[in-house]
This record gives C-alpha cells, sequence and structure tokens, in this order.
C-alpha cells in the first residue's frame, strides 16, 4: 500500500496555504477588491475552466503556452484551465456585456494554473486579482489604472513601491524600421530584454548604434524620455513615446511620490498588450507585484488593465496581526459566544469539561478566556 505520508506530497509548483497564511492571503484578496469597487469597478466572476477556442481568442492567444489542456467528456470539446484571467475578463466584456455602456469598468479575483513555472515565479497556481478598463483610450484611462494599483497596493501596506513603464510594440517597430525581420529581428528583441550588450554590440553597426541607445535609456522616468527623444525613431514609434510622455507627466502630477521608471527595450511577458503597459514592484521583494497594460479584445475594442500576483504580493505586504481568540470553557451559555462574536471576538469552544481550562486555551492558540460574562486576557 502507499504510505500515508506520501499522499500529502504534491506535484512541483503546488503547495498546501496554511493557517494563518491562508486566512492572510484571503483576507487581503477581499480588500484589495473592495478598494477596485470603490473606484467604480464592478466584479465578475469567469469559471476556472471553459473551452479552449475561447481562452484562445483575442488576447488569450498570448498565453497559450502557458495552459493545461483536457477533453470535456460531455462535449467531446477540448477545455483549457485558465492561465490568466485578463483573457477572460475581456472575453466577458467583448460578448455578454458588449451592450454595456462604456467605459466599462470591471474587476475580478481567483486561482490560475500554469503549465509551468518561471525562475522568478517557480509556482504554477497562484491567485490573482485585478481591473480591467474596457472602452477608454487616452492617458486618462491609463493614468487611472497605473494609479488605481499603486493606490491599493498602498492600502495594503505596500512600501517601496515603484511602477515601471514600458511600450511592447516599440522594439518590433523599431527592427522594423532598421529592416530586421523574422529570426533575426527576435534575436534583436531578445537581447534588448536581457540587456545583453555583447548580442547588440554583435550586431552591424547600422542596427547597432540606435539599439544600444534604446538599451541605455531605461532609468528614472524623465532621463529615460530625454535619452528616447533623442532617438531617430520611425513615425509609429514616436506616436507611442509621445504617449509615454504624456502618461509620465499627467502622473508626476498625480501620483503622490509613486517612484516612476521607464525601460523602452522591454517586451517580455508583454505578449497581447498594444501599448503602454507597466510592471509593479516593491524595494526588496522578489518578483513583481503585479502588470499590466493596453490590449485590444477580439472585435478590435481597446482595453487596459492590471493584474496583482498574491504569490508575490504577500511578501510584500505586513504581517497580519494575530487575532483576538477567545476560549470559552465547556458547559458556557451558547448566547455569550454569540454576542462576543458580535463585538469582533474570535471564539473557540471548549468541547470537553477539562481540569485547566487555561492550558487548554493556550493550547489552542486563545489569547484570553471568558471568565463569568468578561474575557480575561491570559
Amino acid at each position: 500500500m502507499t504510505d500515508y505520508a506520501e499522499l500529502a506530497l504534491l506535484p512541483e509548483g503546488l503547495h498546501d496555504d496554511l493557517p494563518p497564511f491562508a486566512g492572510h492571503e484571503a483576507r487581503s484578496i477581499e480588500q484589495l477588491v473592495a478598494q477596485f469597487e470603490s473606484h467604480g469597478y464592478e466584479r465578475v466572476k469567469p469559471p476556472l475552466i471553459e473551452f479552449e477556442e475561447s481562452l484562445l481568442s483575442g488576447p488569450g492567444a498570448g498565453v497559450a503556452r502557458h495552459m493545461f489542456r483536457l477533453m470535456d467528456p460531455i462535449s467531446q470539446r477540448m477545455m483549457g484551465l485558465r492561465a490568466d484571467m485578463t483573457t477572460q475578463v475581456a472575453r466577458i466584456a467583448a460578448t455578454r456585456l458588449a451592450e454595456a455602456p462604456r467605459p466599462l469598468r470591471l474587476c475580478y479575483s481567483g486561482q490560475v494554473l500554469r503549465v509551468r513555472g518561471s525562475q522568478l515565479r517557480p509556482e504554477r497556481q497562484y491567485a490573482q486579482a485585478g481591473v480591467e478598463l474596457i472602452g477608454a483610450e487616452g492617458v486618462a484611462g491609463d493614468a487611472e489604472l497605473v494609479l488605481l494599483a499603486a493606490e491599493s497596493l498602498q492600502a495594503l501596506g505596500v512600501r517601496g513601491l515603484s511602477v515601471d513603464l514600458t511600450v511592447p510594440t516599440l522594439v518590433p517597430l523599431l527592427t522594423q524600421a532598421l529592416g530586421l525581420d523574422g529570426e533575426a529581428a527576435e534575436s534583436a528583441r531578445q537581447a534588448l530584454d536581457g540587456r545583453d550588450g555583447a548580442a547588440i554590440d554583435a550586431l552591424p553597426p547600422d542596427v547597432r548604434q540606435p539599439l544600444a541607445k534604446l538599451m541605455r535609456a531605461a532609468g528614472p522616468a524623465k532621463d529615460a524620455l530625454k535619452t528616447i527623444a533623442g532617438l531617430d525613431l520611425p513615425a509609429s514609434a514616436r506616436s507611442l513615446c509621445d504617449h509615454l510622455g504624456a502618461l509620465v507627466e499627467f502622473l508626476d502630477g498625480q501620483n503622490g511620490g509613486l517612484t516612476l521608471t521607464v525601460d523602452p527595450g522591454e517586451s517580455r511577458g508583454f505578449e497581447y498588450q498594444t501599448g503602454v503597459s507597466f510592471s509593479l514592484f516593491a524595494d526588496g521583494i522578489r518578483g513583481e507585484l503585479g502588470r499590466g497594460g493596453r490590449y485590444s479584445l477580439e472585435g478590435g475594442e481597446s482595453a487596459i488593465g492590471f493584474t496583482l500576483y498574491m504569490d508575490s504580493l504577500m511578501r510584500a505586504i505586513p504581517e497580519a496581526q494575530a487575532p483576538r481568540r477567545l476560549y470559552i470553557p465547556f458547559g458556557m451559555e451558547a448566547a455569550k459566544a454569540r454576542k462576543l462574536r458580535v463585538e469582533g471576538w474570535i471564539t473557540v469552544q471548549g468541547l470537553d469539561q477539562v481540569t485547566d481550562p487555561e492550558a487548554e486555551a493556550r493550547t489552542l492558540a486563545c489569547d484570553h478566556i471568558l471568565r463569568g460574562d468578561k474575557a480575561a486576557k491570559l
């Protein structure tokens, strides 16, 4: 027979969340969603699994390689487990809420599952929470999402927050203007993503120089924009950079000291974005807390959203304060415990008559015990 201990083994990248972490994460998610709703974003709840073609339509094509697939025994059609919730909310907006007034503000939270983790995010299952703003174009919509993401994280206690802005379509436009295509264009993109100066130095001079300047432009937002302004860019790329500059100027007047950086050469991980995109970081915390950006729905409608990754975020927020746990000795009236719960206590009911109720209370992680009608500190 299989040893019972072996049954507790889980596949790589999957794990059990235990107390008190699981409760802290759940409360943090609800706090985030409440923050989203306070800005007019309404909650939607898509299914964990749906038909493969709907998950891969529109922006979903960019996350196809991350998705688990299986056969539906009822319809005999291929289904997919969601690897990202943005694509599902995009589907809802383009179909069931196609006639809803624009701009449409939606928010969500839930678990996602991916085929494999990454070096920075080895987890294959984790919780997401985020928002999508559909049908709003221009700088004001971009700024609303950046500021909402920052405000929501700061409300949870995240400190040392920074936002890294990029334009994922800039590099393809520049490589196209430089005459690169296919494998050469992809190599140039990877070199910029990885800040691989040696790979860029190996390119022909007419290609090397503009790409090297673009790589060196990364840094504090105002300094980066000055460097970008001096680059010789095609008109389409210049328009994107002008939009980025307008966004930085808007945020500088609104963000209350939020650190802004720009990396114009970054595109990795922004598979379906079509305009300004951003990543959120906190000092001393491994990995991104979240990312967002502009994209297009299946029918071409413009949208922008962001997703927060709870596995990274939980490392950035303060630990939860231990709740007040009150031990109710065996035989106490139930009405007294109900009254105390209304007052905010967590009550732990004794189920047997014990000789030392205080020792029992401490064993059950209680810091108070009910004596008569009053809670007494242990």
